[in-house]
């Protein structure tokens, strides 16, 4: 065990008497550091949540958490994108997640995470939150409105990474969204659109109560694409078992939202 000495070079003096030389274990120097490195971690992050409120919601579900990630995890987040959140050969979605390289596809992450801070504005938001599992980041879902005080609807999106799809994850991610959305927000109705082919999503979007709205079309790969608009009223969510969800943090976020 490695030992540093504190002036080794001579006695110290206490109270008129010699004492000898104080040694520290270099393990504990080293667990003194960390110890002060997450003080300051800490400290950070409750500035961070001072100034910019969204820093300090919370969303908790049975087995996951939803929040925004910091500069570290959004690194991870990145990272997960990049290795891909659908199979070769699909497109559920119409963003094309398998054009290009990992670092395009990692930056397009970084780059529209900053955006929906950056453009943050009570008349048009967008809270794109980290799904953590166990501490690691598995995914991202998003939560967007426009002129919301006065129109009470939402929009949800959401992408997992490969490897922690097909688990129950996503429904329970939107559920946690959604729960934000009309039980702290006060929505009247969630909305979003799925490809008619993309049968994970629409599953989860079954589970949930959405209904069908209509549909609208675009273009993908150089032909038209049928999406499913789906509609979750405030009635039809209070008539399903959910599972239990605890939200923190709302107080200090109302003006942020325009509420």
């Amino acid at each position: 065990m490695d030992v540093i000495p504190w002036r080794a070079d001579r006695a110290l003096l206490v109270g008129g008497r010699e004492r000898p030389p104080i040694h520290f274990c270099r393990d504990q120097c080293v667990d003194a550091s960390r110890l002060l490195s997450r003080i300051l971690t800490d400290r950070m992050r409750d500035m961070l949540a001072d100034l910019w409120p969204l820093y300090g919601l919370t969303i908790a579900t049975p087995h996951l958490q939803l929040r925004l990630p910091r500069e570290e995890e959004l690194a991870a987040l990145a990272d997960l994108a990049g290795q891909g959140v659908h199979r070769p050969g699909e497109r559920p979605f119409l963003t094309p997640w398998t054009d290009g390289s990992y670092a395009d596809r990692a930056r397009s992450v970084l780059q529209g995470h900053w955006d929906q801070l950056a453009s943050w504005d009570v008349a048009a938001w967008q809270l794109g939150m980290g799904v953590f599992r166990a501490g690691q980041p598995i995914g991202k879902v998003t939560l967007r409105a426009r002129d919301f005080p006065v129109v009470r609807q939402v929009t949800t999106s959401a992408w997992l990474g490969v490897d922690h799809q097909g688990r129950g994850y996503g429904t329970e991610a939107r559920a946690g969204l959604l729960t934000l959305a009309f039980d702290h927000l006060g929505a009247t109705a969630a909305l979003t659109e799925v490809f008619q082919d993309n049968h994970s999503s629409q599953g989860v979007s079954r589970k949930l109560g959405y209904e069908h709205d209509g549909i609208s079309v675009d273009a993908r790969d150089g032909e038209a694409v049928v999406s499913d608009r789906l509609r979750l009223t405030l009635q039809r969510w209070r008539q399903h078992k959910l599972p239990a969800v605890t939200v923190d943090g709302m107080d200090a976020c109302r003006a942020s939202f325009g509420l």
